[in-house]
Parts: C-alpha cells; structure tokens; sequence
C-alpha cells in the first residue's frame, strides 16, 4: 500500500512529529462536521489510519462514534495511540458488505497502488449514500504547504501523487460523486524553529524520496530561515469529499 517501507523507524518518525496539535485538529473536526453527522452509532473507517491519531481524535470528538482503524504497517499498528488497529489495506479492507457510514482517508491516497481498486472495495464496504473524506496533498498543489517552500525538490515527488481529478475519476467509476472540495488550514508548527528542530525526514514521504544531497540543502534553507522566522508554520491540505451512490 505505501510507496515507502513504514517500518519501525518510520513509524518512531511519524509518532513523534506527525500528530496535531489542539487547534489544529480542531480546524479539521470543524471541516469533518461542515460535511458529516457522525451521531451515536455511526461507524467510521479509518483506512490507514498510521499511528491512530485521527482514530482517537474522532473517538474523542464525537461521542457514541465507532471508529474502525485500518492499517497495513505492522510497525504503525504497534505503535498506535487507538486500539484495536486491524490489519488491512485499501485492496483488502477486514469489513462486511456495507458495514461502515463512512470512511475518512489522511495522508494516504498516494501510497495506493490502484485507485481503481480502492474505489470498489470502498464501495463494498459502505452504506450507500456513504461519505468517503479524504485529507491530503494532491499533485498540483504544494503552494499552500510549507515543506515544500524550503525543499522544493520535493514538489517533483508530490507530482507523482494523484492529482484531485484521477482520484475523482477512479471514484466515479466505482459509483461516487464528489460533493466538496477545500483547502483546510492547520498550525502544523508553533514557529519555524520548532519545525526546524523537530523535522525528521522519515516522517515525510516526499523527503525520503528526493536525494540525500537535496535534502541536506533543504535543510540548510530551512534552519537559515528560522533564525529569522518565528512565527507559527500555518499549512493548508486539501479535503476532497466523495459520496457512495
């Protein structure tokens, strides 16, 4: 499912670093629910759910939700804040026909091998009339996120990411609309220098994937301009929301 290992040590990285703070979650319950009513009752999937943050944030946010956490990375699994994690993957999701109202997707579609083939496992595994919600960064659009200011090498990496239309496309041939499409901004750091000092290359797919002299130098570019920059790191990612037919 990944275009990366996941192993232990990525896995450490993403624990460390990748989870939002407060407020910055709370942009993203405010958009879930601008789109969502996950009443008591309601079950959601979250498919590759990492190291379960989003699945503990939903827990906490909505009361009476039953999430689902899916994730195929053993090292992911071990180290999840959520319990139970199942094993699974977006070709072979461990649920029933039908069985889930929802299903929220982060950072994750672009380690899907074959979109094709998650729509119509998603399919499988929704009610219809189902909302899917997916929280990324799509090929095309980097401007809003800081990362890629600071290593732009990384932006030819997140142009091999699917952009928003093939992921509409792929779904809409497995029977879903698109019913929103926004750009959600989150403090992703409390200042430059705390990014600076806290980034960790195995937490971030993009900076595995350039080279080692092409991350050294963003490196560089990065802690120069923290030692004038100390405002927060405000980033934008898009939530594209999909509806089961």
């Amino acid at each position: 499912m990944a275009r990366i290992a996941f192993d232990h040590t990525d896995a450490d990285a993403f624990a460390s670093t990748r989870h939002l703070g407060d407020q910055a979650a709370a942009e993203w319950r405010t958009a879930v629910a601008r789109h969502l009513d996950p009443g008591p009752g309601l079950r959601l999937l979250d498919l590759g759910a990492g190291t379960g943050s989003w699945a503990k944030a939903f827990s906490s946010w909505f009361p009476g939700l039953e999430v689902t956490a899916v994730e195929p990375s053993a090292a992911m699994r071990e180290r999840s804040v959520y319990q139970p994690v199942l094993a699974g993957d977006a070709a072979d999701i461990p649920l029933t026909d039908a069985s889930a109202d929802a299903a929220w997707i982060s950072t994750v579609i672009h380690h899907v091998p074959d979109l094709n083939v998650a729509a119509r496992e998603l399919r499988r595994v929704l009610r219809p009339g189902a909302l899917v919600l997916i929280r990324s960064a799509f090929a095309g659009r980097h401007e809003a996120i800081t990362l890629f200011r600071y290593f732009p090498e990384a932006v030819r990496v997140l142009d091999t990411y699917p952009s928003i239309a093939q992921v509409e496309t792929a779904f809409a041939g497995a029977g879903f609309s698109t019913v929103g499409l926004e750009q959600i901004p989150q403090i992703t750091a409390a200042s430059l220098p705390e990014a600076a000092r806290t980034l960790r290359r195995a937490a971030h797919t993009p900076l595995q994937l350039i080279t080692d002299q092409e991350y050294d130098t963003g490196v560089r570019r990065l802690r120069q301009a923290a030692l004038t920059d100390a405002g927060p790191v405000i980033d934008a990612l898009d939530l594209l929301v999909l509806r089961r037919a």
